[in-house]
């Protein structure tokens, strides 16, 4: 089973998974050394705080941060966190009869164990939380339960 198989199952809790597009790799590919290629890009699964720091070396951004303020926009990030569809894109093509350009620039997610007290679906099993930064400049999250 690969990191991302193991993570997306629930069993690297104290990970981070991050998603880098093609554009995001370096020139020589040595991001991609350490990661799992995928459509579009590579998958890193990284111990939490390594993960973090290597998610604000990418991005300039704090991960928590950015989590944050993905929050306020639910879109869907797919379930093997190789990128999303931002909420902005059906908008843009009400407006203007076509879409612009809604790719996912990159994910950061996370997991968190079941807490049948907190309700909802943590009662239902792990959670990934995913989040995401579109093309369009929009962050957006995205959470489920992991498959059993």
């Amino acid at each position: 089973m690969s990191d991302r198989e193991e993570f997306l199952a629930g069993e690297r809790l104290d990970d981070v998974a991050l998603f880098l597009t093609d554009d995001y790799l370096d020139e020589q590919g040595k991001i991609a050394n350490y990661g799992e290629t995928v459509d579009g890009g590579v998958v890193l699964v990284e111990p939490g705080d390594d993960g973090r720091r290597l998610f604000a070396a990418g991005t300039g951004m704090d991960a928590m941060e950015f989590a944050q303020g993905a929050m306020g926009n639910e879109g869907a990030i797919a379930d093997d966190l190789s990128g999303g569809e931002c909420p902005a894109a059906g908008a843009d093509e009400e407006e203007e009869g076509e879409a612009g350009d809604h790719r996912a620039k990159f994910v950061f997610a996370f997991a968190e164990a079941q807490n049948e007290e907190v309700g909802g679906i943590y009662a239902d099993g792990d959670v990934i939380h995913a989040y995401a930064q579109c093309e369009c400049g929009l962050s957006y999250s995205d959470r489920w339960v992991v498959d059993a």
